[in-house]
């Protein structure tokens, strides 16, 4: 997967989960977690974007960093709306799943850069 297909799939994920918590957002007790799980999913794909325009390796590994962890909050905050039965189960595991593999493969290139950065290979 080429960055510019990473910034394109991180962005139509952060577009799917904007338009999932309009929905959620209709619940009372689930505004506060619409906003928190649309705030990390959105924070994620523009983390990745200012990772890939890192001015050195050391603010890459910076800036994915925080785009991993966004992504971590993501998976976390989906966790609660399956648990807290907020919203219907399918596209709830869709987009956990989405979440899940968008996290695996940012932490990756976290992993990768970060043995890069170490061994002295820039």
């Amino acid at each position: 997967m080429t960055p510019e297909d990473l910034k394109e799939r991180t962005t139509a994920f952060a577009v799917e989960v904007v338009k999932f918590c309009r929905q959620l957002r209709e619940r009372p007790e689930a505004r506060s977690t619409a906003a928190q799980l649309s705030d990390a999913a959105q924070s994620t794909a523009s983390n990745y974007r200012a990772a890939c325009r890192a001015r050195s390796h050391r603010e890459f590994v910076s800036k994915i960093s925080v785009a991993v962890e966004e992504a971590d909050e993501t998976v976390g905050w989906l966790e609660i709306v399956r648990r807290a039965e907020l919203a219907n189960s399918q596209p709830t595991d869709d987009l956990r799943r989405e979440a899940g593999e968008i996290l695996a493969i940012l932490a990756a290139s976290r992993r990768t850069a970060e043995r890069r950065e170490k061994g002295g290979n820039h």
